[in-house]
């Protein structure tokens, strides 16, 4: 909140605006979705760009510094560009801990380890400089940071969380799928009908949501000898893209999913 004189003396308040959109139905929708063709599109981009996965990475990285600026300088919720962000996030976090997996030989238990110490990190940072974890409360600029790295630790420690559970593991992709969705619902339920706190009830079905798509990402995309329905990477990552532009087209014409005043609780 901030005041400003005008002429007179009069002092006006003002409530400035959170950059990150009311948490409504629309938002778990479309994040799911975006986490979706994170993983899809990832596979996709690696197996055809003909970079290499390390080359992909970089030029992904590249596309999603060059969108986070634009996203940075935005005064208000934008929401093709926030939700831009989120896809391009999705698919650097998939892409990172490809690399570690493939590349560098990391197991994903060890990955699963590292990004959750690093999100750890990251809300134990932001919650000692900020006193508050509320994506309600994200006005400024370095709160803003603190907020979109973790989005890509939940990004990375949930690919990596996926794949351990539904191919290390041997759960299986829709297995997987209903096993996140039914824990994300389980904290639903606690923060909706026992009154759980609704900042680390957010957060914790936030970083379910990036297992939950990619396991609904790679049982439709995956051939049927691995337990997948065989539609392929090309044919998944446009259908979710394309729900994802008509429900963000939907909500900007008709004002919905606005963010609420920062002040506000989630």
């Amino acid at each position: 909140m901030t005041t400003s004189s005008q002429p007179g003396g009069r002092n006006v308040t003002t409530q400035l605006l959170s950059k990150v959109p009311e948490v409504t139905i629309f938002f778990w929708v479309i994040k799911v979705l975006a986490t979706t063709v994170g993983e899809t599109a990832a596979d996709f981009l690696n197996d055809n760009l003909g970079l290499g996965l390390t080359g992909t990475t970089v030029v992904m990285a590249l596309l999603l510094a060059g969108v986070l600026v634009v996203q940075f300088r935005s005064p208000t919720y934008v929401p093709w560009i926030y939700w831009l962000a989120v896809v391009l996030l999705s698919v650097v976090g998939t892409l990172i801990t490809d690399n570690l997996v493939e590349n560098f030989n990391v197991t994903l238990e060890a990955s699963t380890a590292i990004f959750a110490a690093g999100l750890a990190a990251t809300f134990a940072i932001w919650y000692r400089n900020e006193e508050t974890l509320s994506i309600h409360s994200i006005n400024t600029p370095r709160r803003e940071a603190y907020y979109w790295l973790a989005i890509l630790f939940t990004f990375a420690l949930g690919t990596a969380a996926g794949d351990l559970i539904a191919e290390q593991l041997d759960v299986g992709y829709w297995r997987s799928a209903l096993l996140f969705a039914g824990t994300i619902a389980l904290i639903a339920v606690a923060h909706l009908r026992f009154r759980a706190p609704a900042i680390p009830a957010f957060w914790a079905a936030y970083i379910l949501t990036r297992p939950l798509g990619a396991s609904i990402g790679d049982y439709l995309s995956q051939d049927r000898d691995v337990g997948g329905l065989a539609l392929g990477t090309v044919a998944t990552t446009i259908i979710f893209l394309t729900t994802i532009v008509a429900v963000v087209v939907y909500l900007d014409r008709q004002q919905r999913n606005q963010p609420p005043p920062s002040d506000a609780s989630l």
